[in-house]
């Protein structure tokens, strides 16, 4: 895979990867919408904000979300009336397309559209929030999207984003994939499971196989903790916050999907996808209660920024 140099380039692969994994996305993460995806959602804003920001009680009357997916964030803080009005955009048509679908199905009422996180298309002191969920790492230009976060929000508005990787945190999940990927034709003989099968030829012969490669090369970013605080300040924000989420979890994590990433979907039972769930949100519990309050943020795989337009 040829490495990306232009932003153009960045901006294109992001929208073919996304546009090609829309359809499975939520299947893929684990993407939920019901009481435990608002729990997941709001403990990660509440985390991010701190005890001691009274905004997360007050609420929100009117939110952004920069790089929405299928919605995960602003849909469940729609359900749990943290948000009031909610805008998600993102550079991928097939993820506005899908979040949109996510959104009449689950009842609630969202203004979709696409648009890059460099060139924001809102006036200025459009929102109460700006939030988003592991997008940064695929941002070309970082100084331009923090202008652009500063800029939306009115004063006294709140920047929060989560999910983005640490780089020292992302080494260190190295070590379950490469073990997943030996431990993976094992694994499938134990459960009967084929070996995913290549990508089926479309109308025209050709295959999404290499967008879906392009995996590989989306995430273009890893963070230490002052990095993203230098950005947020760079824009003009203030009280800032950086924290790290998950450690023992995303090492369970990513050695559960390496292991279902190379199997047939339709073969993995439902007893193992259980197992696999429950045993994440289980090591989110301890790396929540025992390891985030005690270790510094760059050792985790997530960093959680926020911080406030003065």
């Amino acid at each position: 895979m040829a490495v990306l140099r232009t932003a153009d380039e960045i901006r294109d692969v992001n929208t073919r990867y996304h546009d090609v994994a829309a359809a499975g996305y939520d299947s893929k993460w684990g993407i939920d919408f019901g009481p435990v995806g608002q729990a997941q959602v709001i403990g990660k804003l509440r985390k991010a904000l701190g005890s001691s920001c009274s905004a997360l009680e007050h609420g929100f009357d009117r939110s952004l979300e920069v790089g929405a997916g299928t919605g995960y964030f602003s849909l469940n803080l729609l359900r749990a009336g943290v948000v009031q009005e909610a805008t998600c955009t993102d550079i991928s048509p097939g993820m506005v397309r899908t979040l949109q679908a996510n959104a009449e199905r689950l009842g609630v009422k969202v203004e979709t559209g696409r648009a890059d996180a460099e060139s924001l298309p809102f006036a200025d002191g459009s929102f109460d929030l700006v939030l988003g969920h592991a997008v940064l790492h695929h941002l070309p230009d970082l100084g331009q999207a923090f202008n652009e976060f500063h800029r939306v929000l009115v004063p006294g508005g709140w920047v929060v984003f989560a999910g983005e990787p640490s780089r020292f945190g992302d080494r260190l999940a190295a070590f379950p994939k490469r073990g997943a990927n030996a431990m993976a034709p094992l694994w499938r003989r134990a459960l009967r499971a084929a070996p995913l099968p290549p990508p089926a030829p479309s109308a025209n012969g050709s295959t999404n196989g290499d967008d879906h490669r392009l995996e590989e090369v989306v995430d273009i970013h890893a963070f230490v903790p002052g990095e993203l605080e230098r950005f947020a300040r760079a824009a003009g924000f203030t009280d800032i916050r950086v924290r790290g989420e998950e450690l023992l979890a995303n090492w369970f994590g990513w050695f559960n999907r390496a292991l279902e990433a190379s199997a047939n979907p339709d073969d993995v039972p439902m007893l193992w996808r259980q197992y696999a769930f429950h045993g994440y949100l289980l090591l989110q519990r301890v790396d929540r209660r025992l390891l985030e309050p005690r270790l510094p943020p760059a050792i985790f795989y997530n960093l959680l920024l926020a911080a406030r337009r003065s």
